[in-house]
Order: structure tokens, then sequence, then C-alpha cells
């Protein structure tokens, strides 16, 4: 009786936490991937088809496009193209929709963003102007000038 109440939580926690890193995902497809195995040596046709079929995650078998005999319709791009008016259109509302979505910097966020970025670049000013003068100093002393 002890021995049972300590299984089930274990199971239950299996079934609840599933694996979260890319390889137990991959491993867990891969599973589920799995050909389903055939009893006996001779298969006959339906035999073979039913070895075809792929077992999913919830248990269901299923075949593939290519072994149900479905082609796949070809595409006609220029047909499905609106014209350059109509994109231009839906380009603009896109656009519209993406700067609803944004949150603008209050005037106090805006002036110390401002104030970093000077800072920023005035120290990078700096910097490059420190270099340049250090290697011509460097070069007129090598050079004698």
């Amino acid at each position: 009786m002890s021995e049972d109440r300590e299984q089930e939580p274990t199971e239950k926690r299996e079934s609840v936490a599933r694996p979260v890193t890319a390889a137990a995902r991959r491993e867990r497809r891969a599973s589920a991937r799995q050909v389903a195995p055939e009893s006996g040596s001779d298969q006959t046709e339906s035999a073979k088809a039913d070895s075809a079929k792929v077992v999913s995650s919830n248990g269901r078998t299923t075949q593939s496009k290519r072994e149900q005999g479905v082609e796949t319709a070809a595409r006609d791009r220029k047909a499905k193209r609106p014209n350059v008016f109509k994109r231009l259109a839906r380009f603009l509302r896109e656009v519209v929709a993406e700067l609803r979505k944004v949150i603008w910097p209050t005037r106090k966020n805006l002036l110390t963003y401002t104030i970093v970025v000077l800072v920023f670049v005035a120290v990078m000013v700096a910097l490059v102007f420190g270099l340049d003068y250090a290697f011509f100093q460097g070069v007129a002393f090598l050079f004698g000038k």
C-alpha cells in the first residue's frame, strides 16, 4: 500500500512535467515518429501500408501525403500578387499599426537618453583624437620630422 502511494506522485510528475531542453524535445519527437512494429515476417500489401503509418504523440496513426498519393498543388506566384497600390496601402497600414505599439519615451527619458548619447560620443571622439595624436607623434619620432 505504501509503495503504491510512493509511485503515484512520480507518475503524475512525469506526465505533467515535460522536458524543456532541445535534446529532450528532439527525443520526444523522434519517439513520436517511430514506425509501429509489425508481428510476423511475411507482410501483405495492407501490412506494408500499415507499417508506413507514423504513430503521433496522441496515439493516432497518420500517413504522409506522399504515401496517401496526394500531390501538392503548384504555386502560381503572379496570380496571387495584388497590384502595387494595394501592396503599398497594406504596407502603410502595417507601419501605422506597428507605430501604435511603440512605447514612446517621456520628456524626462528623452532628455536622459540624449545626454547619455552625447557623453558617449564625446568620449569616443576624445579616444580617437588621442590615438590619432599618439600615432602621429610616434611616426614623427621614427621618421624625424
